[in-house]
């Protein structure tokens, strides 16, 4: 059964590109067992606010499991604990979804 988790990062009008920076660099995550990919999307919604969505895609909910136990995600969290959030984040909601269909399309396959 395939998992998703969302992050969903709202912030301050002009500093989405900061969270999208985030998560476009290179880390440890995508060398994962089990990650399917990665998007990261941006809704301007607002004339104050911006959204970001990052979508993670696993396989299943073992392989997720198993990056939260990971020695890279926990150092991650060890390093950054104790730091204050950007004051351009306003808030962050995440979500896990199991998946219980697919409809593939004519593109699929073919996305970059």
């Amino acid at each position: 059964m395939m998992l998703i988790q969302t992050r969903t990062f709202t912030v301050e009008k002009g500093n989405s590109d900061k969270v999208v920076e985030r998560f476009s660099t290179p880390g440890p995550l995508e060398e994962m067992e089990g990650l399917i990919d990665i998007s990261v999307s941006v809704n301007k919604k607002s004339k104050d606010e911006e959204e970001v969505l990052v979508l993670v895609r696993w396989e299943s909910e073992e392989a997720w499991k198993n990056w939260e136990k990971s020695d890279a995600h926990i150092q991650g969290h060890r390093n950054s604990r104790g730091q204050e959030k950007p004051a351009y984040i306003l808030g962050v909601n995440v979500n896990m979804y199991e998946v219980k269909t697919v409809k593939e399309g004519k593109a699929s396959g073919k996305q970059a």
